[in-house]
């Protein structure tokens, strides 16, 4: 896959330059690392689409925050299913279980960020980017938790 060959690449270039311990530190700890580049590119899918529909097209906080989450709740579900787990199911049954669960867990976190936001923002009166930000870190932690645990557990292709 591209991801992986992008990855060799750049750790490649930090052997050559003489970061052997980071790479080799990274490697063992590539799952997890891997899941921080995604979530972090998750997290910006979820902020800017966020702040699109809420600071552009004065698209209610709730409903901007719900939208934001479907888009990067499905982008989350690609990348980490190929790429930060590497999923795989051999049934049909299996897939709709792995994606139950995946959509099911991102509910729970995203009523949590619901109410931060809805907590924060309307009723508190905080800056919306901020508390979508700090938001986001509680969601990233809680989402790889569930994803290690309940959803992607004892389903790694061979690697």
């Amino acid at each position: 896959m591209i991801v992986d060959k992008v990855e060799e690449f750049c750790l490649k270039i930090l052997e050559k330059i003489g970061l052997k311990a980071l790479v080799s530190w990274y490697r063992e700890h590539q799952e997890g690392m891997r899941y921080l580049v995604f979530g972090a590119l998750t997290t910006l899918v979820n902020i800017v689409i966020y702040s699109l529909l809420y600071y552009m097209f004065n698209i209610s906080n709730a409903t901007s925050n719900v939208i934001a989450w479907i888009l990067g709740a499905t982008f989350a579900y690609v990348t980490n299913k190929y790429f930060v787990f590497k999923s795989k199911v051999s049934t049909k049954i299996e897939l709709l279980k792995e994606i139950a669960y995946f959509y099911g867990c991102r509910v729970l976190t995203l009523i949590i960020d619901e109410a931060i936001m809805i907590i924060a923002v309307d009723k508190w009166g905080w800056n919306a980017l901020f508390m979508k930000i700090l938001a986001n870190i509680i969601v990233i932690i809680l989402n790889f938790v569930f994803s290690k645990i309940l959803i992607f557990k004892n389903k790694k292709a061979e690697r």
